[in-house]
């Protein structure tokens, strides 16, 4: 079973090399690396360019955000599976791609996901917040569920069965995207109880209050897009408030 991972950058040479070495010291073998870059300046592409054939495939170019070059790249794909892991964000462990090839094999699915740590910008190894998942039901995305986009992991089949990315979302595409597959199309999905991806804090979605604000108004837009039924209350109310939860995690564990 051959998985695509698809890593899109822009003026991220500080950080692109863990998010490439985390895919290149996978233990699973078949994988096809693409990397999709938005015309860095800043030294990014020399970093990508070191790696020489390592990166199955890369592209230079100016794109219309974050989330067309994600359909850059699900469209240079070639793997039964599909990942998306963003150029600040890095994989826990060498066998995530092992776990979830595995997964796949046992169990008749479409996709699947796992937990996800925010990490301090500087310093990764201080975990910030735990985004602890679970098995996805229907009517969670109704109380402010969704999965960590970044582990989620999907057959190239069905993006061009349900679509890809909805550009006309700017922030929160990714969260369109998993509503449209998980709540809308009903796509068999599994969870994997284990963190499998480190995100460094300081997202598109999170990156300030107002940003904020903006990813809450298009996830209730894309309630609407979709024909879906959702009281506004479970998107600008209960989503905002499991985020708090998952910084709560922390104190009541320990884990810090």
């Amino acid at each position: 079973m051959k998985v695509s991972i698809i890593t899109v950058v822009w003026n991220n040479a500080d950080t692109i090399k863990d998010a490439i070495e985390s895919v290149l010291n996978q233990t699973y073998k078949n994988i096809e690396y693409i990397i999709i870059d938005g015309g860095s300046t800043d030294g990014t592409i020399e970093v990508i360019q070191s790696y020489g054939n390592k990166i199955s495939k890369f592209i230079s170019e100016k794109d219309e955000g974050i989330y067309d070059a994600m359909n850059k790249g699900i469209k240079l794909a070639t793997g039964d599976i599909v990942g998306i892991l963003n150029s600040d964000d890095f994989y826990k462990s060498n066998d995530v791609i092992e776990t979830v090839v595995r997964e796949f094999i046992s169990k008749d699915i479409d996709c699947l996901y796992g937990d996800l740590e925010y990490v301090d910008k500087n310093d990764t190894s201080k975990v910030i917040r735990y985004w602890k998942s679970n098995p996805y039901k229907e009517g969670l995305f109704q109380k402010g569920w969704h999965p960590p986009h970044p582990t989620f992991f999907v057959k190239r089949e069905i993006y061009y069965k349900y679509g890809m990315f909805n550009t006309n979302f700017k922030i929160a595409a990714d969260y369109e995207l998993m509503l449209r597959f998980l709540e809308k199309y009903k796509i068999k999905s599994s969870y994997i109880p284990k963190v499998l991806v480190r995100m460094r804090l300081g997202g598109a979605s999170n990156r300030n209050l107002i940003n904020i604000i903006k990813a809450n108004i298009e996830c209730y837009k894309a309630w609407k897009v979709n024909n879906l039924s959702v009281n506004p209350i479970s998107i600008l109310i209960a989503k905002p408030f499991s985020k708090l939860l998952q910084y709560k995690f922390f104190a009541r564990n320990n884990v810090i």
